[in-house]
């Protein structure tokens, strides 16, 4: 490494934030980059460590200590290269990935893990900056024709892999705008869409064709792709959402979590949504029910709308405030995890479970009725959930946020009419060596196939799907995978 004692002589530190009472304002990105000193100093903190777990780490298989070392030395352009060898889209995963590569860092076995994702940030926003990202256009076409269903990071990956390698490539989504969740469910204060608009303009340069407004299956038949495309893949989003099936769901004020953040995140674009369809948490007391990134989503979102109050429920027990290092690392571990947008002011409450909601006798809701729970081993060695006696408690409600997850992509339409097969989850059935589904040129990756997941394995498999196609429709391939 640049310097072996770095670990050693440097501590960790990472971008700081705008403060809360400032950045709750506005919907912009609050994370205030390091200097180029600064920097040069995170990445000397690489050791050389034998065995870089961080590459195991990250899905993507990111060269971590490679530039880290490129960055020590100042080598930023040649930095830039590397990581665009395994990451179509490092400014995306440098903003919204959750880090395993640094969870599984040596250092971490101390709490003080190597700024990775910091860095990686710092290295393609500078190669935007000095104009080093230019579009990557084949010397040849193929002219075979690839459709590419789903427009998140698996099918940005894709697509742009696929177009690279000489392919036509169009690129189909079913909203309005390219980028699929990464558009309409990130909120745009942890994630600005100019950032997926600049990839876009590049893909474009490189021959991908987009089409977005258009929903496969319900627009087009999906079959009308097997016969205009030499291969179709399908990477939309693990769409369908855990629901909460209790007296008084039908209650107005309670919503699907994405309903919620994609409006706002229309609004803030500057989309006109129709006056009696705007969900809002303004002077409104918000209740949160999940305990994951889309809860807290959903906690930054309502506070910037002007919520009275936040209030997030989550079912499962409060988790510990650190890992046991030595039973879970390098892996990604349980612990509790408190981001920018619970420290802008949140209430938390764990083993809470929801029993009904209560009316205000006009249709709206008004309060939810919650009580406590414990969690047992049953005779059968599954963990249980027993309600604790005398422990009902209601929680004023005017907005309910329903954050508990997805439980696969939606099945009406485009694969009810492909005739998938789906594996037992309810996902499209299909490997990750081949990525190809039962249906005779038609693959799939992403959520899509994995079910619901993070940017970075979308990238991964929007990459890897791109080389199987590549190798499907030219009988070899030297796509990277």
């Amino acid at each position: 490494m640049g310097k072996p004692t770095g670990f050693l002589e440097f501590k960790k530190k990472e971008r700081p934030y705008a403060p809360a009472s400032e950045r709750v304002k506005h919907f912009r990105e609050f994370l205030q980059p390091l200097p180029e000193s600064e920097l040069k100093i995170q990445a000397a903190r690489c050791m050389d460590c034998g065995i870089p777990f961080c590459h195991n780490g990250c899905p993507v298989n990111n060269q971590i200590p490679d530039w880290n070392d490129l960055v020590y030395h100042g080598q930023w352009q040649e930095a830039l290269r590397n990581l665009h060898s395994t990451n179509n889209f490092p400014e995306f995963t440098g903003r919204i990935c959750p880090a395993p590569c640094e969870e599984a860092c040596v250092l971490n076995l101390h709490d003080d893990p190597v700024s990775i994702k910091t860095i990686e940030c710092a290295i393609v926003d500078k190669g935007w900056e000095e104009g080093w990202i230019e579009p990557q256009i084949p010397a040849r076409k193929t002219g075979k024709r690839v459709a590419v269903v789903g427009s998140g990071p698996a099918g940005m990956a894709c697509s742009q892999q696929l177009a690279r390698a000489g392919h036509d490539v169009v690129l189909f989504d079913r909203q309005d705008r390219i980028g699929g969740l990464m558009r309409y469910g990130i909120p745009d204060f942890k994630f600005e869409k100019h950032q997926i608009d600049r990839r876009m303009a590049q893909m474009a340069a490189e021959g991908v064709e987009f089409r977005p407004g258009v929903h496969v299956g319900v627009d087009i038949p999906a079959k009308q792709l097997l016969e205009e495309f030499d291969a179709v893949v399908l990477s939309g989003g693990s769409e369908a959402p855990r629901d909460l099936p209790v007296p008084g769901r039908e209650l107005n004020g309670i919503h699907f979590a994405m309903d919620f953040l994609r409006q706002s995140n229309k609004r803030v674009a500057g989309d006109q949504i129709v006056e009696n369809e705007i969900i809002t948490a303004k002077d409104k007391h918000v209740i949160v029910i999940g305990g994951g990134d889309t809860g807290s989503d959903c906690i930054g979102t309502s506070n910037r709308q002007g919520a009275a109050s936040v209030t997030q429920i989550e079912i499962m027990p409060r988790p510990p405030e650190r890992e046991n290092k030595e039973l879970v690392w390098p892996y990604w571990p349980l612990k509790l995890r408190t981001s920018s947008s619970h420290q802008e002011g949140a209430e938390r409450d764990w083993s809470v479970a929801t029993k009904q909601f209560l009316g205000d006798g006009r249709g709206n809701v008004r309060a939810l009725e919650a009580t406590r729970v414990e969690w047992e081993t049953g005779a059968d060695g599954r963990m249980r959930m027993v309600d604790v006696p005398g422990s009902n408690f209601e929680l004023k409600a005017d907005l309910v946020l329903l954050a508990m997850g997805f439980v696969h992509p939606v099945h009406e339409g485009m694969l009810r009419e492909l005739d998938v097969s789906l594996d037992p989850r309810g996902n499209v059935l299909a490997d990750t060596n081949r990525y190809a589904t039962t249906v005779p040129k038609v693959f799939a990756a992403g959520d899509m196939r994995r079910g619901q997941s993070l940017v970075v394995w979308a990238i991964r498999e929007g990459r890897q799907c791109a080389r199987a196609v590549d190798e499907f429709l030219m009988g070899s391939t030297d796509l990277p995978r």
